[in-house]
């Protein structure tokens, strides 16, 4: 039987943490189960998961749509785009199967690449190599989560580039059955010898709309201003967790003047397993913060300590609690902790 590779290449950066990223890992379940029931698919359709932050890993190696759990998914550090696609090209070569006198090779692979935000590395080399060696072979849907993702780069991949405006559960599900209802009329479409891609209509615009790729598309900085990301430790457990703060804006009058003063607004804080620092690029040079810009304080989502965010002198976040001396779980240093006057600078990771 002739194969329909499907890809799933998801972005796993900080920014992601949370909800978006249950939301994700739900969505996937709930895809492979409809795909469980369609004749059509079930026959033809094999399924692959990678992930990338700033490294990246096979979450799940290609296999058949029967055999396939959907798994739990890791978050990491920083958006390497260029390792993504760069993984994503080695294990397209890796599990090929070409066409010879005997072997009936595989259907066009399809590729879902879902990213929120802007790439922190260079990108030029991995999207040449793309073009040269994949564009024409393989069939790439790039879906930009939220208004933040860098659309200059998607639009160099490929012409199916989708904006999904992920707002609330029902969104997300609706976009999930879209996905599902594009695989499974691959899957019909190859099993009767067609074209082998076909995307499904879009009907609801508010949620899902086609990027028009022939305007022009605003420039991005380097980091996620839609997010603020922090990287702590538990000072009992030894683990890491992520801050994650919401952009929002308030109007202020300043000298008679109506000014919208730009902040940004606790969502929670959220543990990470040692995938975290397996998937994050040591080599990107954090950005900062002033913590006046912040409000909220978490508290520790490992341990329960009543604060999430104590700024050791090593420059590293941990959570203290009512104990009088706390030790930092980075440096190993002791000391007494009080509320700051005035904001002090913080790391923030790229989202």
């Amino acid at each position: 039987m002739r194969r329909l590779p499907v890809y799933f290449l998801i972005d796993v950066s900080e920014s992601m943490v949370g909800e978006p990223i249950q939301q994700v890992e739900d969505g996937l379940g709930q895809i492979i189960q409809a795909l469980k029931t369609d004749p059509y698919a079930i026959e033809t359709a094999w399924v692959s998961i990678i992930v990338f932050a700033g490294q990246a890993k096979t979450l799940v190696p290609l296999q058949e749509i029967i055999n396939f759990y959907p798994p739990r998914f890791p978050i990491g550090g920083g958006t390497s785009l260029s390792k993504g696609l760069g993984h994503l090209m080695y294990e397209l070569r890796k599990n090929q199967v070409k066409t010879t006198y005997e072997v009936k090779g595989d259907w066009k692979p399809i590729i879902f690449l879902f990213t929120d935000g802007v790439p922190t590395d260079d990108t030029s080399a991995a999207i040449a190599e793309w073009k040269q060696n994949w564009q024409r072979s393989a069939n790439m849907v790039a879906v930009s989560f939220g208004d933040e993702a860098d659309t200059n780069v998607l639009k160099e991949l490929t012409e199916n580039v989708v904006h999904f405006k992920n707002s609330s559960p029902a969104a997300y599900k609706q976009f999930f059955k879209w996905i599902t209802d594009s695989i499974k009329t691959s899957s019909e479409s190859v099993e009767k010898n067609a074209s082998g891609f076909e995307l499904s209509k879009i009907h609801d615009t508010d949620t899902l709309s086609k990027i028009d790729l022939s305007k022009p598309m605003p420039p991005r900085g380097s980091t996620d201003s839609n997010f603020v990301v922090m990287v702590g430790k538990c000072q009992h457990m030894q683990r890491d967790y992520l801050i994650k703060y919401r952009r929002a804006e308030q109007d202020a009058e300043l000298y008679g003047l109506n000014l919208s003063r730009l902040y940004y607004k606790l969502v929670g804080a959220f543990q990470v397993d040692k995938n975290y620092r397996e998937l994050s690029d040591d080599n990107v040079k954090p950005a900062r913060i002033n913590s006046e810009e912040l409000i909220g304080n978490p508290t520790c989502p490992c341990c329960g300590n009543q604060w999430g965010f104590a700024l050791c002198s090593c420059g590293q976040i941990h959570c203290i609690g009512d104990e009088k001396m706390s030790t930092c779980p980075t440096c190993g240093t002791t000391a007494s902790y009080g509320i700051s006057e005035g904001g002090f600078d913080v790391n923030r990771a790229q989202g």
